[in-house]
């Protein structure tokens, strides 16, 4: 690596040639504040946060996107800089919406944190404010304008790395703004719901639509028979809502901390996951017995599947039919599970704690209602949401004894709890397909090439006699630009795994938000999937097909996997959508 040689703030330190200044200070454990730049997503110098002063130079440089050079003398502290940054912050903060202690990201906005090591106690600016209506027509995401600082980090997320581009800057000056175009709503535009937007906002200008109210309501009706599952990826974020380190494991606090705020029954999505492994692998085995619509792609992605009815309807028959396993589990608690309660379905609540912004959308999808009483999920939290929660109803997570989920979904598989990580729904499915086709035991569970947190993996795999080609792919740009590919015939596949969100459900639009300070130095992709695939391994149960909870589901209910019974319930279809 080239290095050159450049002081800061009088004292000298070797950095990368490619590094801006800011990266530099990083390196030389120097903090410069920013706003508006992400880490590998956003680098744009809007802010004028991250400004320091150039020896020689004639007015003071965006850190972010100034680059190094060899003998470069930078001042970061000096009183020109500290007085351009106040005045910068105070013009941000004088057209911005402080109703902070009501605001969902309080005690975790970048904004109110700078304002506060910048001392900033009042606002000398104080002009003609913004008054503009808030968009909550979606059924995921909320958009506050009067909270937006301009930062420009959703519309580098949403166009640049999703692809997605529904948002974007609109009207110039004092009338900027940022949304869709022509003042639309999320809910008009092809949106897909996956929330990244979210998690890069540095402030609470887009948020997850709240359903914690309705959840709480359920639970205090006496009439309501309320169930929770929860997903895999949540038990490796929730902790940090609390303070624990990034990638902490909690899912025996998890399920005893949703057993104490009322549910009657605590139980676990990686059941569900279990059943998606039988639906999904059997679906595969016999496409590619028949040698039809493959390449097989999973649904497991609500994101996914929207952003695929949008933009590429013409590969909807190859998606796969089963429905993802927070609509498995639903179908099942409204059918299976009612019917062994001898609970009528409509008396029964099921809420979903899910990584997923997008989950809102999918359990309003119309055809997920099996049972004709409502939908199969009543409602789904967000990780953020639970953390809440958890916070209103005074439990001390930390220091919670670890326990089981309850019984009879509350016993999954290692195949179950790695769909979390990107590459996981794959490594699940293999597991499966390859022992029941060779009709050999695996003595390795590990498919090592399917895992890791980059946006495209491919794999050959021999498998009874036939290579079986395989892709994973994460984040919505890098599936447009495979299955680009694959409409121009430039690639062949006969599985292929999808999430939307970049890194998969561990850093979905539902997850704990971490600060782009903290992004600079910590990649969350990589130590949640650690903590996932450590799960995996210390359970008893590897493979989905092994779970004795599903066995018995299928002999006493579905009958067998694909079968009559088991498509009326656990598969679904899909629709062609229009762009706008």
């Amino acid at each position: 690596m080239d290095m050159v040689n450049i002081k800061i703030n009088g004292m000298e330190y070797s950095v990368p040639a490619s590094a801006t200044v800011l990266e530099a200070a990083r390196f030389a454990n120097i903090d410069i504040p920013t706003l508006c730049y992400l880490k590998d997503i956003n680098k744009v110098g809007s802010c004028r946060m991250c400004l320091v002063e150039i020896k020689g130079g004639r007015a003071l440089q965006a850190a972010c996107v100034y680059p190094v050079s060899e003998g470069m003398e930078v001042f970061t502290n000096t009183p020109a800089v500290r007085e351009a940054r106040r005045v910068n912050l105070e013009l941000i903060l004088s057209n911005h919406d402080r109703n902070c202690l009501s605001c969902v990201r309080n005690r975790n906005c970048e904004l109110q944190k700078l304002a506060e090591e910048m001392n900033i106690d009042e606002i000398p600016f104080e002009g003609e404010s913004k008054h503009l209506p808030i968009d909550d027509l979606s059924p995921s995401i909320v958009r506050d304008p009067n909270k937006c600082i301009l930062c420009r980090r959703c519309v580098s997320m949403c166009k640049n790395v999703q692809t997605v581009s529904v948002i974007d800057i609109n009207n110039r000056g004092f009338d900027t703004t940022v949304g869709p175009a022509f003042g639309m709503s999320l809910a008009e535009v092809p949106c897909v719901n996956c929330g990244q937007c979210i998690t890069v906002c540095p402030v609470g200008a887009l948020s997850e639509k709240s359903s914690t109210k309705q959840v709480w309501d359920a639970i205090a009706d006496p009439n309501k028979h309320v169930v929770v599952q929860t997903a895999p990826a949540v038990r490796v974020s929730l902790g940090e809502e609390f303070g624990m380190p990034i990638g902490s494991r909690v899912t025996g606090k998890l399920a005893a901390a949703l057993r104490r705020m009322g549910f009657d029954g605590v139980f676990d999505t990686d059941t569900g996951a279990d059943f998606t492994i039988m639906e999904e692998g059997t679906e595969f085995m016999n496409r590619l017995k028949e040698n039809k619509n493959l390449p097989l792609i999973t649904s497991c992605s609500p994101g996914w599947v929207k952003f695929c009815e949008h933009n590429f309807p013409d590969f909807l028959d190859n998606l796969s039919t089963a429905k993802s396993p927070m609509e498995m589990f639903g179908a099942i608690i409204k059918s299976y599970y009612a019917k062994e309660k001898g609970i009528d379905p409509k008396d029964i609540y099921v809420v979903s704690v899910m990584p997923c912004t997008a989950k809102k959308f999918e359990s309003q999808r119309e055809e997920m209602d099996t049972s004709g009483t409502g939908p199969d999920i009543d409602a789904v939290l967000t990780t953020r949401e639970l953390g809440k929660m958890i916070k209103e109803a005074g439990l001390d997570f930390v220091n919670l004894p670890d326990e089981a989920f309850d019984q009879p979904f509350g016993q999954a598989t290692g195949a179950a709890v790695i769909f979390g990580a990107t590459g996981g729904v794959m490594e699940a499915a293999l597991r499966t397909v390859v022992e029941v086709l060779s009709g050999e035991t695996l003595s390795k569970l590990e498919f090592d090439d399917v895992r890791g947190t980059q946006g495209l993996k491919e794999a050959n795999l021999e498998v009874a006699g036939r290579t079986v080609r395989v892709a994973v792919v994460s984040g919505l740009g890098n599936a447009r630009r495979l299955f680009e590919k694959l409409r121009n015939k430039e690639v062949e596949y006969d599985f292929i795994e999808v999430m939307a969100c970049p890194g998969g459900c561990v850093t979905g639009g539902g997850q704990s938000i971490q600060s782009a300070k903290v992004k600079m130095d910590v990649n969350l992709k990589k130590e949640r999937a650690k903590a996932i695939y450590a799960e995996d391994q210390d359970l008893p149960l590897r493979k989905s097909h092994e779970n004795p909870i599903v066995q018995k589901v299928y002999k006493e209910f579905l009958g067998e996997p694909c079968g009559h019974k088991s498509h009326e319930l656990l598969h679904t279809h899909y629709t062609a959508r229009g762009t706008y």
